[in-house]
């Protein structure tokens, strides 16, 4: 084995050849053979393809300067040997790599990947990263050529996914294939910065890319996304569609208007000429003002977060949830200072205080809370669901605050109409980007199949500059709209 004498690399030691021999290097090769072996027989790295890499655990360095073990391109992964295994520095610098084999082998080469690993681990502190090719994979992306994203929900193996579960939408980014794998590294980066929960990117045609904080969290994840690719195609063989609650049929607007027939819905779609007006592929709804009155939020929602704030943090300061709404607390206060936004000031550090959490789940939880929608609501969303026509939530708030507010409402648990959510992450609702990634994200063919309802001028302004139908939504309680703004309006869904 070719091996550098000495390279100054982790936490100010030096990486010494008795250190690339230690045990934890060895125990580390022993387990990516014995992995690539597994992964061979489930297809994820059949004929050379896919690769793997670990990090090598050593609680005396820090995670992002331990070395990185990586699988090599172009071996039959299957018959991998533990000393086939290229190490690497943190930053990629190769330490030591496999010796060469007699023909027929080709000569050793470090994973094709080995860009796209390093920028996973850069991004996300990743402990291990797995690339498949598994078929599952490669098909699911071509379903829907121009979707840019895979999105599946109520699924139990969801619940594998960090950060999900079965209530929750599971959406990974899927990105376009190139020639060369190294060459997906850019794209990749912008997936993974894009869509901060996820823990996989899709390459169309391709693969999967998935990272855990270890190798099991790496290896669960892959066998849950494999496992949902798979239900996925199955269920669009069985015309069933996997992206909404019910899995029910998919449908389009034309085929569930004639199996509606003369009913009330079907008429309202006729024009004075007698054609058909074609419903939306898909509706994406605001929800102050909207769907739920201003006053629900102003009056009910903003004063429990207020008067329990500290009840809440006392219970749940030290759990992850809390600890990561204080991080997302943080980042955005550091934006806003840096923004010279009114009234922003500094938060002091860990040890000073302590920061809102998740309050309005404890609400729901505890039976003190329940979600308000205005009556023509729920008939709405039943009949659109029963159209084929997909419905989506984007609002301000976080999608966990908007699966709360429909999932106990009212008029009981609405989710199961809904496709799925969208908050802030995409971007300003005043800003016409954000409808474009929204636009992109559903796979429509063009932007005008969606329709955007809201109550807010400057958000349906945004929408249609992205070439989406808007509506404005008048409620009681909501703002004054400009003069001519030259908007369809509506005082109840069933208009729509």
């Amino acid at each position: 084995m070719a091996a550098a004498p000495a390279v100054t690399a982790l936490n100010g030691l030096k990486v010494t050849q008795a250190y690339l021999e230690g045990k934890a290097v060895k125990e580390t090769k022993v387990l990516m053979a014995e992995l690539c072996r597994q992964f061979y027989t489930l297809g994820w790295v059949s004929g050379t393809g896919g690769s793997i890499a670990f990090k090598v655990h050593d609680d005396s360095i820090p995670k992002s300067h331990q070395l990185i073990l990586m699988s090599p391109s172009g071996v039959q992964k299957e018959r991998m040997e533990p000393d086939d295994m290229y190490v690497l520095s943190h930053n990629g610098s190769v330490l030591s790599s496999p010796s060469a084999k007699p023909y027929p082998h080709k000569p050793p080469k470090c994973s094709d990947s080995s860009p796209v690993f390093l920028k996973a681990y850069e991004l996300r502190d990743a402990g291990a990263v797995i690339h498949s090719h598994g078929i599952e994979s490669c098909i699911v992306t071509m379903i829907n050529p121009l979707s840019k994203e895979f999105r599946i929900t109520h699924m139990e193996m969801i619940k594998g996914i960090k950060g999900h579960g079965y209530y929750d939408e599971l959406v990974v980014p899927i990105i376009e294939n190139t020639a060369y794998e190294y060459e997906l590294t850019d794209s990749l980066a912008k997936a993974i910065e894009a869509y901060p929960k996820s823990t996989a990117v899709l390459v169309r045609n391709h693969g999967v890319y998935v990272w855990g904080d270890t190798w099991i969290s790496a290896k669960t994840q892959t066998e849950c996304y494999h496992y949902l690719f798979d239900a996925a195609i199955k269920l669009h063989q069985m015309g069933l569609d996997w992206s909404t609650p019910n899995h029910g049929p998919i449908q389009s607007a034309r085929s569930s208007l004639r199996i509606a027939g003369e009913s009330n819905l079907s008429v309202k779609a006729k024009k004075d000429n007698g054609d058909i007006d074609p419903f939306p592929r898909c509706i994406v709804l605001d929800i102050e003002g909207t769907t739920t009155p201003i006053s629900f939020v102003s009056e009910v929602l903003f004063p429990y977060a207020r008067d329990n704030v500290g009840r809440h943090l006392s219970l749940t300061y030290d759990t992850p949830d809390t600890q990561k709404d204080i991080k997302l607390l943080r980042s955005q206060v550091e934006s806003d200072l840096e923004q010279g936004v009114p009234g922003a000031v500094p938060i002091p550090p860990d040890d000073a205080g302590k920061e809102e959490g998740h309050i309005w789940r404890t609400g729901y939880e505890n039976n003190e809370l329940e979600g308000i929608v205005f009556d023509d609501v729920p008939e709405a969303l039943e009949k659109w669901h029963a159209l084929g026509i997909k419905v989506y939530i984007y609002s301000s708030g976080s999608r966990l605050a908007q699966r709360l507010i429909f999932g106990k409402t009212n008029h009981g648990d609405l989710r199961k109409y809904l496709s799925g959510f969208f908050d802030t992450t995409v971007g300003n609702k005043k800003e016409t980007r954000s409808y474009v990634e929204i636009s992109e994200s559903l796979g429509v063919d063009k932007p005008s199949d969606i329709l955007f309802v809201t109550d807010v001028y400057q958000e349906a302004t945004a929408a249609k500059g992205a070439g989406l139908e808007a509506i404005i939504s008048i409620r009681p309680g909501n703002g004054t709209l400009p003069e001519n703004h030259g908007f369809k309006t509506i005082k109840s869904f069933s208009e729509i």
